[in-house]
């Protein structure tokens, strides 16, 4: 169980590169500051089971990035209904939702390793070197698992 004191001291070392990765994903400093004093709270709530995770830090990025997608998906539905001239046809958002969903569905069919270190490196912009430390392997794993990712997704395409 992580004592208050070791949490506080967590969130110090770390509460800036949330707030980055929230900063990207939601583009709106005040939303990223709510999606981090979020996690916070969630990872506070987990603090008895924290010691199961191989890396506190790597599972906050992990709760930060699932709790901004939820907001985005949230805003997506809170916003009117808008039309200006210059967006797609139906048919054309038809067609780029399926490849979206479809390039989910095959990012959920890669081994775990693959899909979080795409994640990370795609969804959440983070640099190799990041990754390599948040997960525990090398640049160089982290590199190979990218590669191998992203042929696997290239081959379904062809």
């Amino acid at each position: 169980m992580m004592e208050q004191k070791d949490f506080e001291i967590f969130v110090l070392q770390t509460r800036l590169k949330l707030l980055r990765s929230a900063e990207i994903l939601l583009k709106d400093a005040d939303d990223a500051e709510d999606a981090v004093q979020d996690t916070v709270f969630k990872l506070w709530a987990m603090r008895n089971r924290l010691d199961e995770y191989r890396s506190v830090e790597a599972l906050s990025m992990v709760v930060l990035r699932r709790i901004c997608l939820n907001r985005l998906r949230r805003a997506n539905f809170d916003l009117p209904p808008t039309v200006p001239d210059t967006e797609p046809s139906a048919e054309q958002r038809l067609i780029g939702r399926e490849e979206t969903e479809r390039v989910e569905k095959l990012i959920a069919l890669l081994p775990d390793k693959q899909q979080t270190v795409l994640r990370m490196k795609h969804a959440d912009g983070l640099e190799t070197a990041t990754i390599a430390q948040l997960t525990g392997i090398s640049e160089e794993a982290v590199r190979q698992n990218l590669s191998r990712a992203r042929r696997r997704i290239l081959k379904y395409f062809e």
